[in-house]
């Protein structure tokens, strides 16, 4: 029974409210404010009465309810907790998500979970792509953002279901806004070259330490933010497979990857380290610095463009992209290029692979071709000819009643053939003969192949 009443320190006072105390359905005992007016607070009291009558009896379903509250909380508070739940990641990647699903929130105006809806998502990113020029790669960022949270409300049991699950992504082959492009084998030695030969300070790094920056960027396949955690420790120069370690922490995937290490670049090592602290990082503030324009003045200076019908060559194209590319041109499997380039899929690194009308052509002049297959001259072709000729008369004449040519040579008028029978049979120019079957012969041809025995008779059955 529920019991309405006035706390303590509201006694005498006339605008106080009323409080209701009464039972749940789990027979815990809950408080719950009522109004300034009695008779209000009573009818409060009888509805919350009745409900809890209503959920013993099985004709309210409390998970239902408790949903339902949870969808009518503001949205904002929603989002407040997916946000710390990205505490784990790295704080762009936390802030490029928050900031593209907060901006989908307020263009939609939606304050609620109930109001989200695939038309109101797709129809808003539609009209900022027109507005902002933005391509189909950063309409599906949008998406996968919103849809990260809302499988998030799922998993927290925020929402039953998933309010954008089924938004299709576009398709980002018909829409490439940053097309890059593999460097050969060549031009990364002159872009190495270039960096060394300059003399100049580029992002605040001298010519050397950007030639060994893409040294090791194109001989390991490392991105910029690996290659900037890097310190004398991510190096094992001595073990019997030299490799190199990227702590998870850096590891786009977030795992710890160890790579081995090319021999060459193992010797070159060996002198940059020297003297580096066991903590000291091999390239400081390599992770802030562009590197796609110290790629483009070094490419530039020696006459490489940095841009052209391929794509654009910028750090990470000079980079990863050539170190996949090059490990398949120089006879790497697919699955060993996955597995150096550290990707889930092969069709990612599909993406990474660059092959052009050279190594299409220089696949095809590769192929096996023996000499013996080629057509031969005219005057050696008639002579095998004859020969091959021949020996398949000689062949085709020794089969069961079929002879040779009455002379033992071909002639080159009309040739009969007999097989087994009286008719002849027209056949390049001879005329050939094969007298009928002799009882002697059909004997020869029973005694070298026997009938079976009639085990009643005890004689060759005829």
């Amino acid at each position: 029974m529920a019991a309405i009443y006035k706390r303590a320190q509201d006694t005498g006072r006339k605008r106080a409210c009323w409080y209701i105390g009464y039972t749940d359905h789990t027979g815990k005992r809950r408080t719950r404010k009522g109004f300034t007016d009695k008779g209000e607070t009573e009818r409060l009291a009888a509805k919350l009465e009745h409900e809890v009558m209503l959920r013993k009896r099985g004709l309210i379903d409390p998970e239902q309810e408790r949903n339902a509250e949870k969808r009518r909380i503001p949205l904002k508070e929603h989002l407040d907790a997916f946000e710390k739940s990205l505490t784990k990641n790295t704080s762009k990647h936390v802030k490029l998500t928050m900031s593209r699903i907060r901006r989908i929130v307020d263009g939609c105006e939606f304050t609620v979970l109930a109001d989200i809806t695939i038309e109101s998502v797709e129809q808003f990113l539609v009209d900022l792509c027109e507005e902002e020029d933005l391509g189909h790669r950063t309409y599906n960022h949008y998406v996968q953002a919103l849809d990260s949270f809302c499988r998030w409300l799922v998993a927290t049991k925020r929402s039953l279901l998933n309010p954008v699950l089924g938004m299709e992504r576009l398709n980002t082959a018909v829409d490439i806004r940053h097309p890059r492009r593999a460097l050969t084998a060549e031009e990364v030695a002159k872009l190495v070259g270039s960096a060394r030969e300059s003399g100049k300070m580029i992002q605040c790094y001298d010519g050397e330490t950007r030639a060994r920056i893409y040294i090791l960027s194109y001989m390991t396949g490392l991105r910029r933010n690996e290659l900037a955690s890097l310190t004398r420790r991510s190096f094992d120069l001595n073990a019997e497979q030299p490799t190199v370690t990227v702590e998870a922490a850096f590891s786009k995937h977030r795992r710890k990857d160890v790579l081995p290490l090319h021999p060459e670049l193992v010797e070159m090592l060996r002198g940059w380290l020297e003297g580096l602290r066991p903590d000291g990082l091999l390239f400081p503030k390599l992770a802030k610095r562009r590197t796609w324009l110290m790629v483009k003045k070094d490419l530039e200076r020696v006459g490489i463009p940095y841009e052209n019908a391929d794509g654009i060559a910028d750090f990470h194209a000079a980079g990863r992209h050539t170190h996949i590319t090059e490990l398949l041109r120089n006879g790497a499997t697919l699955p060993e290029a996955k597995e150096l380039a550290r990707h889930s899929d092969i069709k990612m690194t599909m993406r990474y692979t660059h092959i052009g009308m050279k190594d299409q052509a220089k696949a095809v002049s590769q192929l096996a071709w023996h000499a013996s297959a080629d057509l031969p001259a005219d005057g050696a072709g008639q002579e095998s000819d004859e020969e091959n000729e021949e020996e398949c008369w000689e062949r085709f004449g020794s089969a069961s009643g079929v002879t040779r040519c009455h002379n033992g040579a071909r002639s080159d008028s009309t040739c009969e053939l007999h097989i087994n029978d009286a008719t002849p049979v027209i056949d390049r120019g001879c005329r050939h003969f094969s007298p009928s079957d002799s009882d002697r012969q059909k004997w020869r041809r029973r005694e070298s192949n026997p009938r079976p025995v009639n085990p009643e008779m005890g004689l060759l059955r005829a």
